[in-house]
Parts: structure tokens; sequence; C-alpha cells
């Protein structure tokens, strides 16, 4: 496969003139070490997940570094989080030198704790996620993303089955004491069936057999290794009852797809499940891009309690907001905008630009949505993001 050039590359090259480390996580199998041993050709390279590589900086930390020609990538340094007090102190013997240390991760919450507890001023922080539509037109919301299934799409379904496999055995076990993977495979299949509803931990539970703590715990564990999406609610003071639980997507649709048993478009098309993975593709393309271009992540929801839903909330500027509605259909109807013209009739504070995300990259811009609201093809959705500072 040809390296396919990454959005954020160009800020992880700014960042590692000015920066002594380069921290750099994101989901398992998502690129971060192509990306990196790309950019910076001539550094050395030292993986810490074999046992015995392990082993041995457990066991002599300092004498490790010591033998390491900089500048270096460190992958996973997840599994050796003790190392992080030994690379601040080469860093401050020489703080000059920029661009020394590149470290990799896929397990965000340990590495931002051992970042914030030693490398605090010393190293730039980068998520990297599975491709993007404007990193590959290959990407779709059948097969995700991950660029080892968008170069070889026809074999989707075996990378999926051996990535979960490896997935649970490594990360999940890495940060827990789980037990019961059989239970925990059943979980994560009956989470994709609530791809982009509220996340109710006590109905997963009660599905499944656990506890709410449970539940908890293994959303955390997929928080923690970046594969779900929370999207949190819209809170203001608007004179309605909201809702305050956070919406749920898979960061790869093509994981959810697999978990969910679709395996063509064919069967995609007639899934029940069609209209909440396409909001799900929507949401992650948005994340995407305000990451992939070094923004602030600020995605949310609105749902009151009388039913009115918009599916998306950017803030875009000082009194600004943007909202989305994603649709899976190939035809747009003013009824589509029916939700985003009742919201911006009470929210009247701030300045609203609406939009209906639909799939069709024919498709331009509609009349009769209503006044502001435009719709918007599923490809161009990242220019828009940027073009409204979102």
């Amino acid at each position: 496969m040809s390296i396919i050039r990454r959005t954020l590359q160009n800020e992880i090259l700014r960042s590692a003139r000015a920066f002594s480390a380069i921290i750099l996580t994101g989901p398992r199998r998502a690129g971060k070490t192509t990306l990196l041993k790309n950019l910076f050709p001539r550094a050395s390279y030292h993986l810490l997940e074999d046992i015995d590589v392990i082993s041995r900086v457990k066991a002599d930390p300092k004498g490790f570094l010591q033998g390491v020609a900089t500048p270096a990538i460190l992958d996973e340094v997840q599994n050796v989080p003790e190392i992080f007090n030994y690379v601040r102190t080469l860093i401050d013997a020489d703080p000059e030198k920029k661009g020394r240390w590149f470290l990799t991760g896929s397990q965000e919450a340990p590495l931002m704790k051992g970042v914030t507890e030693s490398m605090a001023g010393r190293a730039a922080l980068f998520q990297l996620m599975p491709f993007s539509l404007k990193e590959s037109r290959k990407v779709s919301l059948l097969h995700g993303g991950f660029p080892e299934v968008v170069a070889r799409p026809g074999q989707a379904s075996v990378w999926f089955r051996s990535y979960i496999q490896t997935y649970l055995e490594r990360d999940v076990r890495a940060v827990s004491s789980l037990r019961n993977l059989g239970t925990f495979r059943r979980f994560l299949s009956l989470l994709a069936t609530r791809t982009g509803q509220m996340l109710n931990r006590t109905d997963l539970a009660t599905s499944l057999g656990v506890s709410v703590p449970t539940i908890s715990e293994w959303i955390n564990i997929l928080e923690i290794t970046a594969q779900i999406l929370l999207v949190q609610p819209f809170y203001e003071n608007l004179g309605k009852r909201l809702i305050k639980s956070p919406k749920i997507y898979f960061v790869d649709p093509g994981l959810a797809c697999h978990l969910l048993g679709i395996e063509s478009m064919s069967a995609m098309k007639n899934s029940p499940f069609l209209g909440s993975l396409f909001e799900g593709f929507v949401a992650t393309e948005i994340v995407k891009t305000q990451v992939n271009n070094g923004r602030r992540r600020e995605l949310y929801y609105f749902r009151e309690q009388q039913g009115l839903e918009v599916d998306f909330i950017i803030p875009s500027g000082p009194g600004q907001l943007t909202l989305l509605e994603a649709k899976a259909s190939q035809t747009i109807t003013p009824a589509m905008a029916a939700p985003l013209l009742k919201f911006q009739s009470f929210v009247t504070k701030y300045k609203t630009t609406a939009f209906v995300v639909h799939p069709d990259p024919q498709e331009k811009t509609f009349s009769g949505l209503g006044q502001k609201i435009h719709a918007l093809p599923l490809s161009n959705l990242s220019e828009t993001v940027l073009a409204n500072k979102l």
C-alpha cells in the first residue's frame, strides 16, 4: 500500500521543531507507527510490546534509554509507563534539542496520566484516528477507515475478526482484570446495536446479566482504547427539560458494521441500522477534522424530553452554533430540516447555521429547507467544518 498523506502530519512536523517529545495516541492499527516512521525516517525504532523487551525496560529503564539513539520512536509506551520519568530526565539534561523522542500508545488515559505527571511542558500531544474521507476517498460507511482495511477491503471481515481478538487479548486485559471475554464480546455486539442512541447502562447490564458498574468499566475501557466516541448533550439555559445522557458511536463505522454482521452494501441498504450508522459516520468525520487540524474536539447533541432532537451541535465562534442533521437518504426533503428550524426558533441568543448532511456527492443545495439551512454532501463535510471554524 502506498503511503497516504495524513492531515495531522503538518501539526506533528511543526511541533517537532518546538518540543523535545511528541506523544501520539489513537486506536490500535490506526497508522501511528507508519506515520512517524514516514515523517522521521532516521529515527531509531523500538517496540515496547514484546515480553522480553518490556521485562528489560522495567528492570533497567535508565540503561535501556542510554542505549537508544535519538531521535527515537518508542512504540506502545503504555506498557512501560515508568519510562516517562527517565525520558523527562534526558530532555531536561539538554532542553534545547527538539524532536528527539516520539512516543506512541493505544491507551489514551494511562498515557495522559504519565504525561501529566512527567512530561508537562516538554511534549506535544496528538491523537491519530483511522483515515478520514479527506485523507482517502476509499473510506466508507461499510468498511471504515483503518488503513489495512482501506488497502484490502475484500479482507475486511477477516481483518475485523482478528482485530477484535487481538484487541481483547492485549488492550482490554492490559487495562482491566476482565475474566469473561465471551460476555465482553457480546457486549461489543450489543453496543453496536445502540449506535446513535443515548447510553443506558442499566439496559445494557440487564441484557447481559452483569452489574451497572461492570458496564461502566467496560465503557471506560472502550474510551481509553479509543474505540468509541461519546457525544455529550448541549447544555444551555434554554428553559427546556433536557436529556443529559451521552450518545454513543463507534470511532470506526466499519467495526460497527462488522459487529452487526453487515458485510455488503446490499445488506447495509436494507439494515434497520443504516440511519444510525450514517449518523455515527458523520460524527467521527467531524471529530477527525477537528483533531487532525489541531482544533479542540467539540461536538454535542440536543434533545429535550418532549422529543425535539438535533443530531449535532458545534460551537463555531462567540455566540455562534452550527447545527447538523445526518440523513442516510438519497432524497432530501423539507421535513428533514424541521428539527433544525424548531431549534432555531427558540435559540435566539445564538447565530446559527444549519445543514442536512447526506451521502450523495452529486447533490448541492436544496431550496425549501428553511432560512440558512443547506443540504451538505458528506464528501464536503470536512471543508465545511474548517470553513465555519468549527
